[in-house]
């Protein structure tokens, strides 16, 4: 399973999930992930964990400015998500700051999931370029 953060950039009315994150970081994190997942999900700072054809409205909301009660109850709603949806010891890569990962993967691991964060300790420029250079 992937999991793909949601961004700021946005359509402005209600669309797929897949549809409405329309940032150039989005959209390569998207064509990466749909070139090696079966099933793949987005980490909606609102939503929680959305399956790309869910249809949702746009939102301003993001786990970086939410006060750390907060991202703790959306962490574990998100983490009952998962669990609902895989098998432990399933493979979860995420495409994902560090806020939006920051108490699901400690916990994935306790759970024994294997988690793969191919992006991590990277700038937004590094990202962009290693999305470009892995995406075929």
């Amino acid at each position: 399973m992937y999991l793909v953060s949601c961004v700021s950039v946005k359509k402005n009315k209600k669309a797929a999930a897949t549809d409405l994150y329309i940032s150039s970081w989005f959209k390569k994190a998207k064509a990466f992930t749909q070139e090696r997942a079966d099933e793949w999900f987005i980490l909606s700072a609102k939503y929680g964990l959305v399956a790309p054809s869910d249809m949702i409205e746009p939102y301003e909301k993001t786990l970086n400015s939410m006060p750390k009660k907060e991202r703790l109850k959306w962490a574990d709603e998100v983490l009952k998500s998962i669990e609902a949806k895989t098998t432990v010891g399933d493979h979860i890569v995420f495409l994902a700051g560090v806020r939006y990962r920051e108490f699901l993967v400690r916990n994935l691991v306790l759970l024994g999931y294997t988690v793969e964060v191919p992006l991590a300790n990277m700038g937004i420029g590094e990202q962009l370029s290693w999305l470009g250079k892995n995406i075929k």
